[in-house]
């Protein structure tokens, strides 16, 4: 049973093929469906533990756009809210759907469905990884890059670099190490001392035997020079509100904006996987500029987890 729970759960020939996919189904949005479609007659779970704009919406239109059912699962709204075990949960949902998109907190938890279940499932966010906003976020890059040649894609992000400032231990950081270690790009962390990388997305470099890219620093003038991208997060993720004071302290240095933003490439681009905190991670005058694609990379949700849905489908 194939799944995407890590970015590295794609061999490079598959992702080369999730990204042409991805951009042929972007190019064909509009015109007439074809007939045979790759999730026509099944039915998908969104399970659902956290909060959700972008993911919710964009899996269920893909779900939908290709043939399939999306069914909408609200975790405290099932027996697993009354203590029934998540082993017996994947067993159950298994016999009625024929994969699962998880939205969860606990790494652990997508890999327990992943062992009890017998369909693939997709990591939609958990506590360490975002692989489909990863997915999303290169194939923005390389639509750009690459002048929009789908056969240069993965090759226009060779030699690249990206700066990301804030929380450097948070899931998003995680997934840009691994993406820049399957993409060959250099990932520059900055972020206040205590936050940097821990040790078990080095293990995981070591597993998928990749070579590191990235490097960390507490200067954040220094990672974003000569940066072609600029990459923030918000500084409070879901959990950790109780630190809210404390991070906001340490994380002001790395705000993104403007003296930041000229100190990088003159034509580098802002990302964000949103929704931002417009003054704390970053500015109102970087959302407004051209360096900014924050709304590209998030209809890119849509494009690319409709490919890697279809991915899986063809796989299992």
């Amino acid at each position: 049973m194939r799944h995407f729970i890590k970015e590295t759960d794609f061999t490079h020939a598959e992702i080369k093929h999730v990204f042409a996919s991805a951009a042929a189904m972007k190019a064909a949005r509009s015109a007439t469906p074809p007939s045979t479609l790759p999730l026509a007659r099944q039915s998908w779970g969104l399970l659902f533990f956290k909060k959700s704009t972008r993911t919710r919406v964009s899996f269920q239109v893909g779900v939908s756009e290709l043939g399939g059912h999306p069914v909408m699962l609200n975790a405290e709204e099932l027996q697993l809210a009354r203590g029934e075990t998540v082993g017996d949960t994947a067993r159950v949902l298994s016999r009625y759907l024929h994969g699962l998109v998880v939205r969860c907190y606990e790494h652990s938890l997508l890999e327990e469905i992943a062992q009890f279940g017998t369909v693939p499932v997709i990591n939609a966010l958990s506590d360490y990884l975002h692989p489909c906003q990863i997915y999303a976020d290169f194939f923005t890059l390389a639509e750009r890059w690459s002048n929009g040649d789908p056969t240069r894609f993965l090759e226009s992000l060779k030699g690249r670099k990206i700066a990301f400032l804030g929380d450097t231990a948070c899931n998003m950081a995680n997934s840009l190490i691994l993406g820049g270690a399957l993409f060959d790009v250099e990932v520059a962390l900055a972020g206040p001392p205590g936050y940097e990388p821990h040790k078990a997305i080095r293990a995981q470099l070591l597993r998928d035997r990749l070579t590191p890219t990235w490097n960390f620093t507490t200067d954040p003038f220094e990672a974003v020079r000569d940066a072609d991208m600029l990459y923030t997060d918000v500084w409070v993720s879901m959990g950790v509100e109780a630190e809210k004071s404390e991070r906001l302290r340490q994380m002001r240095p790395y705000q993104v904006n403007a003296p930041l933003m000229r100190t990088a490439k003159p034509d580098a681009y802002f990302m964000h996987c949103l929704p931002a905190h417009v003054g704390e991670e970053v500015t109102q005058e970087v959302l407004d500029s051209p360096s900014c694609i924050i709304f590209d990379q998030a209809e890119n949700r849509l494009h690319i987890q409709k490919a890697i849905l279809a991915q899986l489908s063809a796989r299992n």
